[in-house]
């Protein structure tokens, strides 16, 4: 019998880490520490795991050093990689904006004269500043961009989740330039190869814990007399579950909701004749 080779899957280090870590676990492939080294184990080892910098996986997936990673989809873009995107997680989703000194802003000087713009991202802050046609030097920062202004910048472009960071550095801001979240990207490769089959084994576990985060069951009791317009109320994956209870005691009714219906249906289903109803957190949804 041939053996497939190990699949190789990059985590990214820092703040991006820990959402992609608790993923994986829910989703029953554990992470587990091996001493204070990059080199994390798989519960499943069909999976070689390492750590890198969020800048430098997106190259090493695109270059084939690594099958499959989590990565930022601004590094994605940033870098004009080609790579293939196997799942949008949703996790630390935030903005690409421009900010400026809130002075700037007000004067609207920024665009009577030359400007300095600092950002990590030259490629995505370089090809707006040309759509929007101001007269601009580039510089490179790393790290903590949102301290240049006003002294050693005019403008930045730099991510944020709430966009507290830049009112607390006196920053407006001026422009949104992409949204970004993490990723789950793969080598073009990778999906033509032996692997196939244990990444869409892969894939299904992460979509299964993504769709279960969104959803709760709601279950509950209703009459015979009050079954029909009860159902009528109740979101649904595809059918709800009706069963009887015992004794001629009517029905049990469950389905899987959507929690951002809950709060609406509840009060729906409980005017049209549901009793006793709960609501309660489940793990996985495989469709």
């Amino acid at each position: 019998m041939t053996v497939s080779p190990t699949i190789k899957l990059a985590l990214p280090k820092g703040r991006m880490a820990e959402g992609v870590l608790q993923l994986m676990s829910e989703a029953g492939m554990k992470v587990l520490a091996n001493g204070r080294n990059y080199r994390p184990l798989c519960s499943d080892p069909r999976f070689e795991l390492k750590i890198l910098k969020p800048q430098d996986i997106v190259r090493m997936v695109e270059l084939g050093r690594h099958d499959l990673a989590f990565a930022g989809y601004d590094w994605v873009i940033e870098l004009g990689a080609s790579v293939e995107e196997l799942l949008d997680t949703e996790l630390d989703s935030v903005r690409i904006v421009a900010a400026a000194p809130n002075e700037f802003v007000a004067s609207g000087e920024l665009r009577t004269r030359p400007i300095v713009v600092a950002s990590e991202y030259e490629r995505i802050t370089t090809q707006w500043l040309a759509k929007e046609g101001f007269d601009a030097v580039f510089v490179r920062s790393h790290g903590a961009t949102e301290v240049f202004p006003p002294e050693d910048a005019d403008l930045i472009v730099d991510n944020t989740a709430t966009g507290r960071t830049l009112v607390e550095n006196g920053l407006t801001e001026i422009a949104t330039l992409m949204r970004s979240s993490t990723r789950l990207i793969a080598n073009p490769s990778l999906m033509q190869g032996p692997n196939r089959e244990v990444v869409e084994e892969f894939l299904l576990l992460m979509r299964s814990v993504l769709d279960a985060r969104k959803r709760v069951m709601l279950e509950m009791n209703v009459s015979a007399a009050a079954l029909e317009a009860v159902l009528r109320e109740l979101p649904c994956m595809r059918r709800p579950t009706v069963m009887p209870l015992s004794g001629d005691g009517g029905f049990a009714v469950k389905s899987a909701v959507l929690r951002a219906d809950v709060a609406r249906s509840i009060p729906r289903l409980k005017a049209a004749g549901a009793t006793d109803i709960l609501e309660y957190p489940f793990s996985k949804v495989v469709l």
